[in-house]
């Protein structure tokens, strides 16, 4: 399943949207440990792509954090919103082939006209074949009908993964109305880029995945590995995330929120560890690092 041990590369790719919360933090320590079990080399990327919706000083504060519990990048931390001509470039591919198309529709238009799919409404090509009426900056849309074939993939934890993009998706944004990339395509390009080999990252983003397969297809990119680990919900079963008021992670005792994120991933560091550092803790995890132990969860309670 892996390739050379030298040859292993992941990433963590926090959005600077707010500070980093418990959730965020088992995706940083699932992609570091995963990456250092195999000897590989550990990035970190700054999604700050939506940049109406990133909070000033965050990326800076998430960084910090991240250092707090030893997660140091490998590499030079990149930004995405220093990336747009890279993600021009990969639009104007598209367009070339005529895989992308403009789109006008406003949200009422479609979900006048729409069926719902996995994560909304799924488009019903009307701009498909020539706009229906002008827009002064249209959206930009990639056709899904170009295989109609299901979008397959094993993921290291959830196993076979399927989807018809044409019926439970749609032909998907790829650049906003607003000038905006998505992140669906400044993803797969960052991922070629930066030689990602493997992806661990949250199961909320399970979804997602067959779309970025579908556009490395596109722009004859290589496929990552993934591995999707479950993500922490609270008493009510909701995802973790700022829309929840998840509280920030607490980092003024790093090997106590350590052993949290290790027990939540059903890792089983010896008591002896709880009262050393987090050094020698992360240590520990790296070497003994068992990813099966989750295998198959979608979503875990924080308290687990």
């Amino acid at each position: 399943m892996f390739p050379p041990d030298s040859a292993y590369r992941g990433r963590f790719a926090p959005s600077p949207t707010g500070p980093l919360h418990f959730g965020s933090l088992v995706a940083a320590i699932g992609s570091y440990l995963d990456a250092k079990h195999h000897h590989g080399t550990w990035l970190v990327r700054v999604e700050d792509l939506d940049t109406p919706r990133c909070v000033p000083g965050a990326a800076e504060d998430i960084l910090r954090t991240l250092e707090l519990f030893g997660l140091h990048s490998d590499e030079p931390v990149i930004y995405q919103s220093r990336r747009t001509a890279a993600y021009e470039e990969a639009l104007q591919q598209l367009q070339s082939s005529g895989a992308a198309y403009p789109c006008c529709c406003t949200r009422k238009e479609i979900a006048d006209s729409a069926l719902h799919g996995i994560e909304g409404f799924v488009y019903p090509g009307i701009c498909r074949n020539g706009m229906a009426h002008q827009r002064a900056t249209p959206a930009w849309r990639v056709r899904t009908d170009l295989n109609p074939s299901p979008v397959e993939f094993i993921d290291a934890l959830q196993g076979r993964i399927s989807q018809n993009l044409v019926k439970e998706i749609g032909d998907f944004v790829v650049k906003r109305a607003d000038g905006l990339f998505a992140y669906q395509l400044a993803v797969v390009v960052d991922d070629a880029f930066q030689n990602i080999t493997h992806i661990v990252r949250g199961a909320d983003l399970l979804a997602s995945t067959p779309r970025q397969l579908y556009l490395q297809q596109l722009l004859a990119l290589p496929d990552p590995h993934y591995m999707h680990l479950p993500i922490a919900v609270n008493e009510a079963g909701e995802k973790l995330s700022k829309q929840t008021l998840a509280a920030p992670v607490d980092a003024s005792q790093p090997v106590t929120t350590l052993l949290r994120v290790l027990g939540f991933l059903r890792q089983e560091p010896p008591a002896e560890l709880a009262v050393g550092d987090i050094r020698t803790l992360l240590d520990w995890a790296i070497l003994n690092w068992q990813p099966q132990r989750v295998a198959g969860s979608l979503m875990l309670p924080t308290n687990n």
